[in-house]
């Protein structure tokens, strides 16, 4: 059920009620880092929320339960005032700390079409992730791309930004 256009991988994307995306993802394991399989996983769900106007996207969302995320803000349809930042792909990330500080911003979800509500988050935080080789990388995000960061963390962990209001 894959569909091909102009040598883009467009895949499904889960909707809210099914039942993977109220799992909890499974780690990617040493041996698939550096794979075909992940680094295709990824141009896969890359170009899938591209063609959505995302700005984000976890896996679970394409009907796999594993925790991989891609970080994209960028101004789009959906998010015409998104700062631009180049994409990011994050295996297993973790939230190492979040500041005390919140923020009150609207979220919407390729999951939960025509769907938007405000939603409070920490203004920044602090993440551990691994790339597609397997390099461990540490970094804060702000504002924004702090947002899409926890938004698509939620969705390892079975939770859609409804959930949160």
């Amino acid at each position: 059920m894959i569909e091909k256009k102009s040598e883009m991988t467009i895949l499904p994307v889960a909707q809210r009620g099914e039942n993977i995306l109220t799992l909890k993802a499974v780690p990617v394991a040493a041996n698939e880092f550096n794979s075909e399989w992940l680094t295709q996983l990824s141009a896969a769900m890359f170009d899938t929320m591209s063609e959505r106007n995302g700005v984000g996207i976890a896996a679970p969302q394409v009907y796999i339960s594993k925790r991989v995320i891609i970080v994209a803000s960028r101004s789009n349809p959906r998010y015409p005032d998104a700062p631009e930042m180049d994409p990011i792909v994050m295996v297993n990330p973790e939230i190492l700390e979040f500041s005390v500080s919140t923020c009150l911003g609207e979220e919407g979800c390729l999951s939960v079409p025509n769907e938007r509500a405000m939603v409070e988050r920490a203004e920044m935080v602090r993440v551990r992730y691994f790339t597609l080789q397997g390099d461990e990388v540490e970094s804060a995000y702000r504002g924004f791309p702090a947002r899409i960061v926890q938004h698509e963390i939620d969705h390892l962990d079975g939770v859609l930004f409804v959930d949160r209001r």
